[in-house]
């Protein structure tokens, strides 16, 4: 069906009805197994010859499936694997691409966990990360790659900073040296930028967020554009011959690579890393998702609509010393390669106040929910140097403007008039006192 439109597929990608009793919506297969028929129908499902066939919903679930493809079709991409948190999907990726160890390339201004993970947890494991403070200095990025350098990771819209990342040029440079380019594209969603139609290899996403769309279900995606070659000497977890992929009647082994070709990565992802570690999302989880995904359109359409009109209402309050939203930078090369949709529905803005009036601005908002996530069809306040990104340490915050000052908003479906007076009247109140 990759034919079809964005706002087809996302209706109708990925499931084919009279596979499934004719029902209109996706069913949800609440089961933790699948009958196998007999011993050589059985021998063909284990082995991943019939794959619209499934034995355990830990390796594979036909909700979770429909999702999945669903989300390949709308990225562009060859496939995808589901997993049960946006962190999930970060950490299969970067072990997926490095677990014999070495260095991969990542900007600083990230989500919190995300770079505690690649500061404190990764290096025990052999993988280590040479950090930039801006990803789009190219000269920094290719004075940083080595022998052992095994991708360029990035968020295409940081994380709370809204900066873009110029991939293509980062895809360049990425596979000049035979690595990929990893993309978290979790604020924009497809429906704002599809990251392989600019040489991104592999995506990821915290599907919690705007891919859902409403705040209910934790989840993630790693999602492979399919066109890396992984036989490469840098990726030897690709080509040694694995047990699993051999015929033990035969005695003939295969590796992920001779298998599976190009898919080499997402294979390996859904074979060893879901089915040995289990970050399994569930059926009932993937539905919501699927039914969120039904509106994606219309609403990343209203959101991001009103998060420009929120920001500029914000650049012209005497309290707000800066706005970081990258939507309204008209002027921003950036913006109009990637973005002719909007940036998304995340901004950020920096108050002249102290702590205190921080704190009262969050007390006093009546629409605007005070809770860590973002993508919901709620609008939410945050104040990312307490909360989702305190992992972060002080230097790297000033770097990036990430103060106590600074709030977080991700915007909604709400009338964008109230919003603007609930934010203009807590501003007011805080700033009274």
């Amino acid at each position: 069906m990759t034919e079809n439109n964005f706002d087809t597929l996302r209706i109708h990608a990925g499931y084919d009805p009279k596979e499934h009793q004719f029902a209109s919506s996706v069913p949800i297969y609440q089961t933790a197994a699948f009958g196998l028929d007999n011993t050589a129908v059985a021998d063909q499902i284990v082995q991943g010859k019939l794959p619209n066939r499934f034995d355990y919903s830990r390796d594979g679930n036909p909700t979770v499936h429909v999702f999945e493809q669903r989300i390949a079709a709308l990225e562009g991409g060859a496939d995808a694997v589901a997993v049960g948190s946006g962190m999930s999907a970060i950490s299969y990726t970067i072990f997926n691409v490095a677990e014999n160890g070495g260095r991969i390339i990542a900007p600083n201004n990230i989500y919190g966990s995300a770079l505690d993970e690649f500061r404190t947890f990764f290096p025990k494991f052999g993988i280590n990360f040479d950090f930039v403070d801006d990803i789009n200095d190219f000269a920094t990025v290719e004075r940083l790659i080595k022998d052992d350098t095994k991708a360029i990771y990035v968020e295409s819209v940081a994380n709370p900073s809204t900066e873009i990342a110029d991939l293509e040029g980062l895809a360049k440079i990425a596979h000049a040296n035979q690595i990929p380019l990893i993309v978290d594209n979790t604020f924009p969603t497809p429906y704002l930028l599809q990251p392989f139609k600019h040489g991104a290899d592999i995506d990821v996403y915290s599907s919690t967020k705007g891919i859902n769309g409403h705040g209910n279900v934790i989840s993630g995606l790693v999602v492979d554009h399919g066109k890396f070659d992984w036989n490469n000497d840098k990726f030897p977890q690709f080509n040694e011959d694995e047990f699993i992929l051999g015929d033990e009647k035969t005695g003939k082994r295969e590796s992920f690579v001779t298998k599976f070709g190009n898919l080499a990565f997402i294979k390996r992802i859904r074979m060893k890393y879901l089915r040995l570690l289990g970050s399994v999302l569930g059926p009932s989880d993937a539905y919501l998702i699927l039914l969120g995904l039904e509106t994606i359109s219309e609403r990343l359409t209203k959101e991001v609509a009103s998060a420009t009109k929120i920001a500029q209402f914000l650049t012209k309050n005497e309290h707000v010393n800066k706005v970081y939203y990258s939507g309204i930078e008209y002027d921003n090369p950036l913006v109009k390669r990637y973005f002719p949709k909007g940036v998304g529905s995340i901004l950020s803005f920096e108050l002249a106040g102290d702590e205190n009036q921080i704190a009262e601005i969050i007390n006093q908002v009546k629409v605007f929910s005070y809770l860590p996530n973002i993508g919901d069809a709620r609008s939410l306040i945050v104040n990312p140097a307490k909360t989702t990104h305190r992992e972060i340490p002080a230097d790297i915050r000033q770097k990036h403007a990430l103060n106590n000052q600074v709030l977080r908003l991700s915007i909604g479906l709400e009338d964008v008039d109230d919003l603007i007076a609930d934010l203009g009247h807590a501003i007011e109140q805080a700033f009274s006192k």
